[in-house]
């Protein structure tokens, strides 16, 4: 199994995992596409949101990976449009959704001791999973939002339904930078590899990051996206 392989440190399991999510990572970037953004670049922020998913993924929980990985790109997603200024318009039923589903996932984690599945919530909820899994992706872009409370000091114990379903949080943030910063990046121009980590490291939206390298936020979109098509390359 692909996911049980890249988890024990298989590279070409990862890059495999990977490749073979890459239709989902573009169809959510397609659906969360407003006005004029480039999709190219919706494409590369939600196949970040990937890697993070294949570096998280736990397959010993018992989820499908897909499952796993969609709440985190969406997350991702809207994270995005919100470091870009662009916004995105969460329907309102997602929102209300958004909100039973943290209390179903609290609920059924009081009474089970254990992470839900998107399945249950969407049994406990009256929704179907499709509409869960937007929901979830719209709460993990709120990272102040925890969708349970740790059970106790023992691993499984600790393990919330974000955790579980790959919310984006401060701790992704290492494996992100794992992930894009690898041994690849030392054959970059030497600004692109300080953009990089500008991004993905420090967490500066394009704008701060114009701001100190000099140039306008269009040429830190530009360049950012040369870099990890680059990058996408060297790895392949």
């Amino acid at each position: 199994m692909l996911s049980t392989r890249a988890r024990k440190g298989d590279v070409q399991a990862r890059e495999a995992l990977i490749a073979e999510h890459l239709p989902l990572a573009r169809a959510l970037a397609r659906r969360y596409r407003r006005g004029s953004e480039s999709l190219d670049d919706l494409v590369q922020v939600a196949c970040v949101g990937l890697i993070k998913a294949v570096d998280r993924f736990d397959p010993d929980r018992g989820h499908s990976f897909s499952t796993f990985a969609q709440p985190t790109i969406v997350g991702e997603l809207l994270r995005h449009f919100r470091d870009t200024g662009w916004g995105v318009h969460v329907a309102r039923g997602t929102q209300e959704l958004a909100l039973k589903v943290r209390a179903a996932a609290e609920a059924i984690e009081t009474e089970t001791g254990a992470a839900p599945t998107p399945r249950q919530l969407a049994e406990r909820t009256g929704a179907d999973v499709e509409a869960v899994l937007e929901a979830l992706g719209a709460l993990a872009n709120r990272t102040a939002l925890s969708l349970a409370t740790p059970a106790g000091n023992d691993d499984e114990g600790d393990a919330t339904i974000a955790d579980t379903l790959g919310s984006v949080e401060e701790g992704f943030r290492a494996a992100e930078a794992r992930a894009l910063l690898g041994p690849a990046l030392r054959h970059l121009p030497e600004r692109e590899q300080r953009i990089l980590q500008m991004r993905f490291v420090h967490d500066m939206t394009q704008s701060e990051i114009a701001k100190q390298i000099g140039v306008s936020q269009m040429q830190i979109s530009r360049l950012l996206r040369q870099s990890l098509e680059r990058l996408h390359e060297l790895t392949r």
